[in-house]
């Protein structure tokens, strides 16, 4: 099993900045991919961005030039830095771990990002 705690998700004025985190702890071993996705109000979870242990990251078109994903393997946590912030992307922010050949696949419980003035 492995957990995922997420923190970081506030109110926040249009233009500005937040910073989420996600440790995850348990069973980590092996290659895996960690990334962040959002589910807004009556949409369905969308991918946000994800990075390999090796550092390739991949971006939803909406966020590319705005959102820069991290990773630090020696802590096992994942950062979703994410400026120029816009209402539409208010939603809950999940963070997930993927163990590629496997069935492994976990989520956060989610942390709410809420843009508005």
């Amino acid at each position: 099993q492995v957990q995922l705690v997420e923190s970081g998700g506030d109110l926040v004025q249009p233009g500005g900045s937040l910073r989420l985190s996600c440790a995850a702890s348990g069973s980590i071993f092996g290659l895996y991919v960690m990334g962040w996705y959002r589910q807004a109000p009556g949409k369905q979870r969308e991918l946000v961005a994800t990075i390999t242990g090796g550092g390739t990251t991949n971006y939803a078109d909406s966020v590319k030039d705005r959102f820069t994903i991290s990773r630090d393997n020696a802590k096992s946590t994942v950062y979703l830095q994410m400026n120029s912030l816009k209402p539409e992307d208010t939603a809950v922010y999940y963070c997930n771990i993927k163990f590629p050949g496997t069935h492994r696949d976990y989520w956060g419980q989610g942390t709410q990002v809420t843009v508005s003035s």
